[in-house]
């Protein structure tokens, strides 16, 4: 999406200026009121999504309702009847910078626990530890700022910590913290638990304590027998920077250039890390992470050259205080260097970019490439860090293994890990491991029999077997044995009644294929909740590194995988890729099963004393490959549905749908010729020209080959953009591609000599700030692009989420309306010709001008207000914005549901239209969710996304 206005519009707007941006602060600081009113989500049911029918649910959600201005959510009287139901608190935010992940984790944890025997509610702690009871629906939004700013009206606050402790403690049985970082992890959080002798999942506040600081826990690893790297304590001394020198001559490192690790001592998901070099760069980027206020103590690590990174789930199977850890089988943590630019692969890192966003710098593989002899070292190192350290329930422990070539000289020879084959080392505990759909938990859960629900129950239950009062709570279950529903593909497919089959199809080969996966991943598994629905996960395979425009390819033959559960939980489509033709090689295959078997036999030995406890429910199965269309005539023969997540290339320029339309195979979204139409921006806009008087207006477009871009004089290029468009500042996109890849602002020429240098060298990524007006990353396709199109570029007045705000009526947000113009997102979903538009989203951009690739797909980045304020737009002007989207929508001849980026006059509600996505983002924390919820009543994932397919297969093809 981008900021774009035709100069044909300017009359519309003139000196439009809208920058939605944050304010600077690393930290957004929102102050608590101590009394609240909360809004009524239990409305009566209407409206378009209510009309929707869903049966076969397994997992109802709580309905929620405000008494006496608080928020209660009730059970349903189905869960009565069984008896009583477990109470769990979701606990999530805190003060550091990974509160983002928190919510994320939350979101997830929400979504596989809730049942007819085990009911959820929500807590949220603000950056300033204030504590508040929130809606669950709060949890699907993409960052906690989307909400932040309103939770004086939006939620029931707490004035202290022992309130907020009484309330616990009559409103649930036991407490899930999934605050990651400090408060979360440093037993902060825990302490407060303990005091109220109010049940948690997860270690006792004084083992957090110590384990979480990177610095005492490598000291205390090192007194129980492990090897640990070679540190240094930074704490901001003038004296520091001759110690510090001293430590590099005793490590034999160069004090000018020995290369190092720097790292705050309590911050997770790699936040802060950095590589120096030498004692001064050392002093220098620890001083950064200090005057930033990530950390106040920073240690100083010898880089480990050679050494393959990995990490591992340790899972406690004991009873009661009687600890029998078993460690899942460990991932290996693999950077790679595809397309780096700006920084040198030799000090590429684990860091939170590549932890969160998915790109082809990093890749995972569950079980590691090791010896067999090492991974069996790696397992029964983290069980015995588990134990004497005092851990409970479960926890992930990261480490590192260097060949024995690795320069290894200061480590005693008498520590734990050391091997004739290389060295392991332990270097993080982390208590409150991630819980994203995709991360290492559930990576490895899934790889030994766990789904998602499984072992998020199996930890729950695990942790009340610690605390007498809970005994009554035996019945909570794990989910019942079952397969995973992809290798029904091979078998003759019987007919059960009532049953429904879904192929979700995602992956391809544009540079939206990582958003897709999560798309895909996301669509299958809240569609898994409903037991009428057999829903199979697919991947369509790139096409050997040619482009999807490519038409002499045939397209039949392209490649579909279906997936097994755990290939899908994946970073990339490369690595699911990988994974599947690694699970069918042989010997690969022979030794995965059996690392697995052994993990399952020592998970058993101790499960199966637990009634609770029914079986692993997950089967080790093998991936299916089918041609396109092959895999197409299969949908027919089983009368599936595919719900389409490729975004991009052919799964969105309506090649795929006419190839499921000449089947009759019924499919998620838009026909071919709506599909072609709007995935071309320019044929977008003429379909819509005509509209300008009915309040539609669109963007003045010029197309360029790339060809030309590189063989005519860029002087000459820029005088002719610049002339026909009548503007001084342009927006650069593919003609032919989304999700913000290849979207730039550009003020000169200069910064269109580096853009198409970019497009010249196929680079995948250009650094921060490389243009004249600074920016984020700007992410590029590959390949790179044959057209792309340059639009006008008008700057935007900003909307700053802050709680500087003096008046009370502006709910904390700042924006001056100068030009009265703002940037939304909106779906829309329906039928055809009788599209409903959901509620718009305000999107707010926290870096540059453009909404980055991470604003709009990675976890805790991104700020979208859903609702619009009223401060911004009133009721009137939105009213008639949606009128203005659904003409949009018919017009286009839309159906199903896709997206549509525009801006709107905050007065007249008049539509000036960037951009139409036909498979728009289905990620965990998609806009379309929020969008969802804002309906009346509230649309959770699980039941939009059965909406979005119901409507799939109500379709007269």
């Amino acid at each position: 999406m981008a900021s774009s206005l035709s100069s044909a519009s300017l009359s519309y707007c003139s000196n439009v200026s809208l920058n939605l941006r944050r304010l600077d602060s690393p930290e957004l600081l929102f102050s608590a009121r101590k009394s609240c009113v909360s809004l009524p989500l239990n409305i009566p049911e209407k409206g378009f999504l209510s009309q929707r029918l869903c049966c076969g649910i397994q997992v109802p959600r709580a309905t929620t309702e405000i008494v006496d201005g608080r928020i209660v959510e009730e059970v349903s009287d189905k869960r009565r009847e069984r008896g009583r139901v477990l109470r769990v608190g979701i606990i999530c935010g805190g003060p550091s910078a990974e509160r983002g992940i928190s919510l994320n984790s939350a979101r997830s944890v929400l979504d596989h626990i809730q049942g007819d025997d085990l009911h959820v509610s929500c807590y949220y702690i603000d950056c300033n530890l204030n504590a508040y009871a929130i809606s669950s629906a709060q949890l699907y939004s993409n960052t906690p700022a989307d909400f932040d700013f309103k939770l004086e009206s939006l939620a029931q606050s707490f004035p202290s910590f022992s309130e907020f402790a009484e309330h616990l403690a009559a409103s649930v049985d036991i407490v899930f913290p999934v605050i990651h970082g400090r408060f979360g992890e440093d037993g902060g959080i825990q302490e407060i638990l303990e005091k109220a002798n109010i049940p948690f999942v997860g270690t006792r506040s004084n083992e957090c304590h110590k384990a979480f600081d990177k610095y005492n826990a490598s000291l205390e690893l090192d007194r129980q027998g492990f090897v640990t790297v070679p540190s240094f304590l930074v704490q901001g001394s003038e004296l520091e920077k001759f110690d510090l020198s001293r430590w590099f001559e005793r490590n034999q490192l160069d004090p000018n250039l020995g290369k190092v690790v720097v790292k705050p001592t309590r911050a997770g998901s790699s936040i802060g890390v950095a590589v120096a070099y030498g004692v001064t760069d050392s002093i220098k980027k620890a001083s950064e992470i200090i005057s930033e206020g990530i950390d106040d103590k920073v240690v100083v690590e010898i880089f480990l050259e050679g050494g393959s990174e990995f990490t591992a789930i340790v899972l406690d199977v004991g009873s009661g205080f009687d600890c029998q850890p078993v460690v899942l089988l460990p991932t290996e943590v693999e950077i790679q260097s595809h397309g780096s630019v700006g920084v040198s692969e030799k000090d590429a890192i684990f860091n939170y970019r590549r932890k969160y966003l998915p790109t082809q710098q990093v890749a995972y593989h569950t079980p590691p490439r090791f010896p067999v002899d090492v991974i069996q070292t790696i397992r029964e190192g983290a069980s015995l860090l588990f134990q004497r350290l005092g851990l409970r329930d479960f926890a992930r422990i990261d480490g590192w293994f260097l060949p024995p070539s690795a320069h290894i000289s200061s480590f005693l020879e008498n520590k734990f890990g050391r091997t004739e084959l290389g060295t392991v080392i332990f270097t993080d505990i982390n208590l409150i491991s991630g819980m994203e759909q995709t991360s290492f938990l559930f990576q490895q859960a899934s790889k030994v029999g766990f789904s998602h629900s499984n072992i998020l129950r199996t930890i729950i239950q695990r942790a009340c077997l610690r605390f007498p009062g809970l005994a009554s709570h035996s019945n909570v279950s794990s989910p019942s044995p079952r397969r995973s529903k992809s290798s029904q593909l091979t078998e003759a497919f019987p007919k059960r009644q009532g049953v429904q089959k879904v192929f979700v199809v995602f992956g391809g080969d544009t540079s939206e294929r990582q958003v897709s996966l999560m798309s895909g991943t996301n669509v299958w598994l809240n569609l898994q909740a409903f037991d009428d629905l057999e829903v199979t996960p697919c991947l369509l395979a790139p096409a050997n590194g040619f482009s999807s425009d490519n038409k002499e390819m045939d397209v039949n033959s392209r490649t579909v995988w279906s997936l097994p559960y755990s290939l899908v939980l994946r970073h990339t489509t490369e690595e699911v890729l990988a994974a599947c033709i690694e699970a069918i090689e042989p010997t690969r295959a022979a030794l995965t099963s059996h690392l697995r078997n052994q993990v399952m036999d020592s998970l058993m030995e101790g499960l199966k004393k637990h009634s609770w406890f029914t079986g692993f429910d997950i089967s080790d199965e093998q991936p299916v490959m089918f041609s396109l269309e092959q895999w197409i005539k299969l949908a027919k023969e089983v009368q599936a549905t595919v719900f389409i997540a490729v975004h991009g290339g052919l799964g969105e320029d309506g090649t795929l749908q006419s190839l499921l339309t000449a089947e009759g195979v019924p499919f998620t979204g838009p026909g071919s010729m709506a599909s072609k139409t709007c995935m071309d921006k320019v044929a977008t806009s003429l379909a819509l020209n005509h509209l300008a008087n009915l309040g539609v207006l669109t963007i003045n477009k010029d197309v360029w080959k790339k060809e030309d871009l590189m063989n005519i004089p860029i002087l000459d290029i820029w005088h002719d953009l610049t002339s026909k468009l009548q503007c001084e500042t342009l927006c650069v996109k593919p003609a032919r591609d989304g999700c913000s890849t290849g979207v730039a602002r550009l003020c000169c020429a200069g910064d269109l000599a580096v853009y198409v240098k970019a497009l010249e060298d196929g680079l995948l990524r250009i650094p921060f700030n490389s243009l004249s007006k600074a920016h984020g990353m700007i992410e590029m396709p590959n390949p790179p692009p044959e057209l792309v199109i340059f639009e006008p570029f008008i700057e935007t007045d900003e909307i700053i989420v802050s709680s500087q705000s003096t008046n009370e009526n502006e709910n904390h947000l700042l924006w001056e309306g100068h030009s009265r113009w703002v940037e939304i997102t909106v779906g829309v979903v329906g039928k055809l010709g009788s599209m409903h538009s959901l509620t718009p989203s305000v999107t707010v951009k926290e870096t540059g001008d453009i909404l980055s690739l991470e604003e709009k797909f990675q976890g805790g980045t991104g700020i979208n207000l859903t609702p619009p304020p009223l401060s911004i737009i009133s009721n009137k002007a939105l009213a008639r914005c949606k009128q203005h989207i659904e003409l949009i929508a018919n017009t286009l001849q839309l159906e199903g549901f896709s997206r549509i980026d525009a801006f709107i006059n905050v007065d007249s509600g008049e539509v000036l239209v960037i951009e139409v996505n036909t498979v728009p983002g289905m990620t965990p924390s998609t806009v379309l969710i929020h969008q969802a919820l804002a309906e009346e009543p509230p649309m959770y994932p699980h039941r939009f996304f059965r909406t979005l397919l119901d409507l799939a297969s109500e379709r007269s093809m």
